[in-house]
């Protein structure tokens, strides 16, 4: 049966900084250069060839897929680059250092906006400067569609969609999908993947860099998951 990778983009400069990114087109750092490099590495060998390729519309992920695929001899598949892929909008805690957001709302509330499923952070407004409604890469889409802030539960329904018509599509029909995206859409795949719970989903962790490669029966169940961890 099919394979499916996820990568988490590698370190990017605002992970180094210690601030929230969510939907900011932030770079990768110098490491997370050499995560992105040593994923491909590792896909290469571990012999692992792809049909086709998703990302988000985020330079930090669409560098690190590139890097992936360029350190694997696999430049050249069909790759396609989704919103829906992109990391969860952090709302107005977006461009905000982590360690004053603990000082100034308390380390319990950006705790529970960080980790908790279904609680909001604080929105950003339609008509702010740093709203994604001002970017024209989501100029396509209906207004409302556009977030002002989300927690995992709404990445997670925004991530389905994708799943469902063409990825999920492509692995029955025998193809391995590589994504590279981002910590919090990839663990709403992996939470609809191998079906786990709300509760359960807080502790898992998506290492930057890391392949995470999951192997499927025909009906798309998980036979196996495994991690080729990076430096």
């Amino acid at each position: 049966m099919a394979k499916l990778v996820l990568i988490r983009h590698g370190q990017s400069e605002w992970n180094l900084a210690n601030l929230f990114t969510g939907w900011e087109d932030v770079d990768l750092s110098e490491k997370g250069v050499a995560q992105a490099k040593a994923a491909g590495k590792a896909i290469k060998e571990h012999g692992l060839e792809f049909d086709y390729a998703y990302t988000s519309v985020l330079k930090r992920a669409i560098k690190t897929l590139h890097y992936a695929l360029e350190e694997s001899d696999q430049m050249w598949i069909p790759e396609f680059k989704t919103w829906r892929l992109n990391e969860r909008h952090y709302g107005a805690l977006q461009g905000k250092n982590k360690a004053d957001a603990a000082e100034k709302y308390g380390d319990e509330q950006v705790h529970i906006w960080r980790r908790s499923y279904d609680v909001l952070p604080p929105l950003l407004s339609a008509d702010d400067e740093g709203s994604a409604a001002k970017d024209r890469r989501y100029a396509n889409l209906d207004p409302r569609t556009i977030p002002g802030g989300e927690n995992l539960k709404v990445t997670l329904e925004r991530v389905i969609p994708l799943w469902e018509d063409e990825i999920a599509p492509k692995l029955l029909d025998n193809k391995n999908v590589i994504i590279a995206a981002h910590g919090n859409s990839l663990r709403a795949l992996s939470k609809y993947i191998e079906n786990i719970s709300d509760e359960d989903i807080m502790n898992l962790e998506m290492a930057t860099g890391e392949p995470v490669v999951y192997d499927f029966d025909e009906k798309l169940n998980v036979l196996s998951k495994d991690k080729y961890p990076v430096d």
